[in-house]
Parts: C-alpha cells; structure tokens; sequence
C-alpha cells in the first residue's frame, strides 16, 4: 500500500469518527434534561467530532491551501466553543435556568 492510501483510509477513519461524535452530540442536545447537561453535549464531543473531521479532511486534501482553512476552522472551533459554553452556563445559572438537584456542588451558591 503507498501512503497516500494509508492516509485516505485513515482519513476516512476520522470523518466517520467525527460525524458520529457530532452525532453523539446532537443527541445528547434532544434528550439531557437540564441546561447544563446540554453545554456539556454540545461541546465536549462535537468539538472532538470537529477536529476528527477536519483532521480527515486534511488527511484527503493534502494541499496547502486546504491545510491552512482546515486549520484555521479547527483554531476557531477550539477557541469559540469552551467560551460559548462557559457564557451559556454562566447565564443559565444566573437566571435560575437549570435544576439544582442535579448538582452535586453549587459553588456559586450563597453561603
């Protein structure tokens, strides 16, 4: 096998690895009942589901134009999702938008 075979099936991996963790993610939106939970669901594995993909992509591109858009789209995604979900959290809380049985510190609580 050459390597640029090697590369297309390991980059076939990573986008099917990908697309079911963004998947995963889509899912875990629909059915966890509380905000939070839901954060969690869209940024844990969809950002890992984002950079498999876009490591797949590099994988079959190979170019360098592609290489530098696919690692931008993955610098991006890194650098907006934890904030968005920090934010997302932050205003959940503040308004009472969450259950509080489900947690199991509450740090934030008043003493």
């Amino acid at each position: 096998m050459s390597l640029g075979t090697v590369a297309d099936w390991a980059g076939a991996g990573a986008l099917v690895a990908g697309a079911l963790l963004a998947l995963a993610a889509g899912i875990g939106l629909l059915r966890f009942p509380d905000t939070l939970d839901r954060m969690h669901a869209a940024t844990k594995p969809q950002v890992l589901g984002v950079l498999l993909t876009m490591l797949g992509l590099a994988l079959r591109l190979r170019s360098p134009a592609d290489l530098g858009m696919v690692a931008l789209v993955a610098l991006f995604q890194l650098a907006t999702a934890p904030v968005a979900a920090q934010m997302i959290g932050r205003a959940a809380y503040r308004t009472g938008r969450h259950d509080r049985s489900l947690l199991e510190t509450d740090e934030l609580a008043d003493r």
